[in-house]
């Protein structure tokens, strides 16, 4: 997507959250025009520096600090990024709505069905009766990369069913979560003992099928988002999904494990050209130098998902398997935040 021409107001709400870096991050990256940009975040983490380039081409400074959102005055805004903080969104974001844009990354208004529910390369049209002020609510990332995937396979063949295994990075849990990863690395390796905190046992060297709290049912919250969201993003409110999430001992990066069946059949060369057509997608074919994609090799690109392993499924007819990899932080949560933003303006001219 090309450049936001429209110099905008703007606040980045949890900004001291992996997510809101990365967004500042991308808004930088993509050249983004502002005639303000403020960062805010709650009282944890006041005065803390901003580092950000020059900003001479977009005729404002950058912050140069976090200041505390509440006692920022919403109404000087016209676009607010709330990143990753549920707390912070269902205190302030309804409110800022009524007057300014709202993308909010956290799982505080994915459920509402008055709420867009949106992936930039896959849905971004569903923005465009928003007009100059609303909400917009961003599925998780591990949601991001699936319905970025199968939204072009669906569109070749009619999605009938996808079974999901999900590998996901420390990261989806914040800076705590990542913390303990490499302190408990270097305590094994130093022949201590892990501690265990974050994920209620030691993740260093180790997976963990939980991500998120378990329900009665058995499933996790997690998996039922994944459901629930992928549904929404896909317009498949019927769609058979079966998924187990589980937490890798990887830093970015999330990873899936996808078996696909259609309505119709589809071939690997069909499904390899609707995947390479598609926005936000780059496909590893098996005969490429890479061969597939993997966290540490290809996530951390921030603007593309990954699909790699794609071949037929040998136990049922119509059905394709494939490997998906994306940065759940940078691509599915920080550079969809963006896109939807430009997406946004661009509606409204």
């Amino acid at each position: 997507m090309t450049s936001m021409k429209v110099p905008l107001r703007i606040a980045v709400v949890g900004v001291s959250s992996l997510i809101g870096e990365a967004v500042l991050d991308a808004l930088r990256a993509r050249k983004v025009p502002y005639a303000a940009l403020h960062a805010l975040d709650d009282e944890r983490s006041i005065g803390r520096p901003i580092a950000l380039d020059d900003n001479e081409e977009r005729g404002q400074p950058p912050p140069a600090q976090v200041n505390p959102v509440s006692a920022f005055d919403f109404s000087s805004i016209d676009l607010a990024f709330f990143c990753g903080r549920s707390v912070l969104a269902e205190r302030y974001a309804e409110a800022v709505a009524a007057h300014a844009w709202v993308i909010d990354s956290s799982a505080a208004f994915r459920g509402r069905s008055d709420v867009p529910l949106i992936v930039a390369d896959v849905n971004g049209a569903d923005v465009a009766g928003v007009g100059s002020r609303g909400l917009i609510s961003l599925p998780g990332s591990a949601s991001v990369a699936l319905a970025t995937a199968l939204a072009p396979l669906h569109a070749k063949a009619g999605l009938l069913r996808a079974e999901v295994a999900t590998y996901q990075a420390v990261s989806g849990s914040g800076r705590g979560a990542m913390d303990e990863l490499a302190g408990e690395t270097v305590a094994m390796l130093s022949g201590k003992k892990a501690r265990g905190r974050a994920f209620g046992r030691q993740i260093a060297f180790n997976v963990i099928p939980q991500v998120d709290a378990l329900q009665a049912d058995g499933v996790t919250r997690e998996e039922r988002r994944l459901w629930d969201e992928t549904r929404r993003v896909l317009g498949l409110p019927q769609l058979a999904i079966n998924v187990t999430a589980v937490r890798v001992p990887v830093f970015f990066g999330h990873s899936l494990a996808v078996h696909a069946a259609f309505d119709r059949p589809l071939t690997q060369a069909e499904a390899t050209l609707a995947l390479q057509g598609a926005s936000g997608i780059s496909v590893i074919e098996t005969d490429s130098v890479a061969e597939f994609p993997t966290p540490a090799t290809m996530a951390m690109a921030p603007d593309k998902v990954y699909v790699g392993r794609l071949r037929a499924d040998p136990t049922r007819d119509r059905a394709l398997n494939f490997w998906v990899v994306a940065d759940n932080v940078r691509k599915c949560a920080a550079h969809n935040a963006v896109s939807v933003a430009q997406i946004l303006v661009n509606s409204a001219r």
